[in-house]
């Protein structure tokens, strides 16, 4: 069943967990601690060995000229078991609760979602890694994962809590969402539709006694929209501070492209002679140059940024300031550019960053999204998609200005106290194309 079929399907944007799979289902087994029960067949008794192969269909699809850029986002929070010290949370470095994972737990996380670790970044308060495919960010107690493409995400829930368990830690809260899929015949399980991701979140032999939850639809089904997963156990007044109480998302599409082609790696380099560069030298110097070309540093003031170019292009930078995140990746390929902005920053405002965002890439479109509690929105001093008005978004670019209207705003609240909105602002075509030819002339004039 697609997204936009099962969306439809469910028009008042909310879908009650447990249920079972439907008749397209088939058996499905894998290893113990990411183990899928379809309700439907017989049940087969699991793997034992974590290493050992899933036996479903995760095989590699061949490229096919275009990525899935918008990211699938998962977020663990947790709280210290009854009955635990919270001393022994404590490592004998000073590290506590998740921070403590060492390197092999974190690559059998990433493994699980078919990506690696390629860089990290540390503060005080949180560790930022870059991934092949997108970026995981670790706090004490709380976890974020996003990536993109063909990746399997949700397979990280059951390892990731099970890691938990063993340094004392219990769920408090998980979160789930994405974008609808620009190409979802390209996915794998468990990610073929949200109906069959519900399933395997409420199904999943190791999850089904600790994750209730609901799902939920939010945007039009005709149009972008965005699906979330929320699995609430917070006992109040007794969670943690995970200072991650709202999270701003932009998602960009058709972006200008003299911006896209900053983003090949091929204009970055250098002949490489004796004595000069290596290759990892190179990379780190492209990356920093990439940066610097299209002005992402600027967005990003005072935080330390971890950037990283891939060939043959693309880009992503995970950058930490105190206890925020900011984090960016850039698929610029002709009939799938795509650049998305995130960040937890505890801002009175969103107005000036959201501006500052679409003035540097120009798309012709782009996707909104943020989830916060009702702490989080309270802060805010105006509403944070009431930008232009809450109506539209002027964007200089060079003499002339790219105006984007708001099409729609969708916005909800789930659980407890969860607050979802989402917003989709579209730019006139003819504008749009007007601008972005003008100022190629314009820039070319000047060369």
């Amino acid at each position: 069943m697609s997204d936009d079929v099962y969306a439809a399907n469910n028009q008042d944007g909310e879908l009650n967990l447990p249920f079972s799979a439907g008749s397209n289902s088939s058996l499905i087994s894998i290893t113990d601690d990411d183990t899928y029960s379809n309700h439907s067949q017989p049940q087969q008794a699991p793997h034992n060995s974590d290493d050992e192969e899933a036996e479903y269909n995760t095989e590699d699809r061949p490229y096919n000229g275009v990525f899935e850029g918008p990211e699938k986002t998962l977020e663990v929070c947790f709280r210290i078991r009854d009955g635990v010290d919270p001393e022994s949370v404590v490592g004998e470095d000073g590290r506590v609760g998740l921070r403590r994972l060492p390197r092999k737990d974190l690559d059998a996380i990433c493994r699980r979602a078919r990506c690696t670790i390629l860089s990290s970044v540390s503060n005080a308060y949180l560790d930022a890694y870059v991934l092949s495919e997108s970026s995981l960010f670790v706090y004490p107690y709380m976890a974020m994962i996003k990536t993109c493409g063909t990746t399997t995400l949700l397979r990280c829930v059951a390892i990731l809590i099970s890691l938990g368990k063993e340094l004392g830690l219990e769920v408090d809260w998980v979160g789930y969402s994405r974008k609808n899929f620009n190409f979802p015949d390209d996915q794998l399980f468990p990610h073929g539709s949200f109906h069959q991701e519900l399933d395997y979140l409420a199904s999943h032999r190791s999850l089904c006694e600790r994750l209730s939850g609901n799902g939920y639809t939010l945007g039009p089904i005709t149009s972008d929209h965005w699906f979330v997963f929320v699995a609430d156990k917070t006992i109040r007044g007794k969670n943690l501070d995970m200072d991650t109480d709202r999270v701003l998302n932009i998602m960009m599409f058709d972006i200008d492209p003299d911006v896209a082609n900053l983003f090949y790696y091929d204009q970055y380099k250098k002949a490489l002679v004796e004595g000069g560069e290596t290759m990892e030298e190179e990379s780190a110097r492209v990356s920093v140059e990439m940066t610097k070309a299209a002005g992402i540093d600027k967005l990003v003031p005072g935080s330390v940024i971890d950037p990283r170019a891939f060939e043959p292009c693309g880009y992503s930078m995970n950058a930490i300031l105190f206890r925020s995140y900011s984090t960016m990746h850039i698929t610029p390929e002709d009939g799938s550019s795509y650049a998305s902005f995130e960040t937890n920053q505890k801002v009175a405002s969103y107005s000036s960053l959201i501006n500052n965002v679409v003035r540097t890439f120009k798309p012709k479109k782009f996707v909104m999204t943020l989830m916060a509690d009702e702490g989080g929105l309270r802060e805010l001093k105006e509403h944070p998609f009431g930008v232009g008005n809450g109506k539209g978004i002027v964007v200089p670019a060079g003499t002339n200005k790219i105006v984007y209207k708001r099409s729609n705003l969708a916005s909800i609240q789930v659980e407890e106290d969860t607050c979802c909105l989402m917003g989709n602002w579209v730019a006139d075509e003819d504008n749009w194309a007007k601008v972005i030819r003008d100022d190629r002339a314009r820039t070319m004039s000047f060369a």
